[in-house]
């Protein structure tokens, strides 16, 4: 079982959406009994909160149920228990190893899975969810055939 947490500062746009995309593509591909996917904030701010509207619009788009979630925080447990802790910009490392340290090096962003190594900016501050979206998928993408290079799917 491949054990994968999408996290973002508030749990809400960003990692909802990585979450909800790779619980999709993994469906699509006939592979998701293999997984187990989650999304976490690093900080409080919007604990309990549904998904962001701008995100849900681009999930609704897709057809794709995201009705039961509500943001949560990352824990101790998550570090423990997942296998990656995928993160969506350097801000959000900050604020995990704070009060997590990365003495497994869990912690990586989505697009260092990807040519671009860097940031997915916020589009709570942006405003741009079709951007965040494009660069999600690109992470995704580059996310699971890293997993395929390394045989973790079968």
């Amino acid at each position: 079982m491949i054990k994968v947490l999408f996290v973002c500062h508030g749990n809400i746009c960003r990692s909802p959406m990585a979450e909800f995309l790779f619980k999709d593509m993994v469906k699509k591909l006939g592979k998701e009994n293999q997984f187990i996917i989650e999304s976490r904030a690093t900080s409080l701010e919007e604990i309990g909160n549904p998904v962001h509207r701008g995100t849900r619009k681009i999930l609704d788009r897709f057809n794709i149920d995201y009705s039961k979630k509500r943001a949560e925080r990352i824990t101790m447990d998550d570090y423990i228990n997942f296998d990656y802790i995928i993160i969506m910009d350097e801000y959000n490392r900050i604020n995990i190893e704070r009060r997590i340290e990365d003495k497994y090096n869990k912690i990586k962003l989505l697009l260092d899975y990807t040519d671009l190594k860097r940031d997915i900016s916020d589009p709570w501050y942006t405003g741009n969810f079709e951007e965040t979206y494009s660069d999600i998928v690109l992470g995704l993408n580059g996310f699971y055939k890293y997993l395929e290079s390394i045989n973790a799917i079968k």
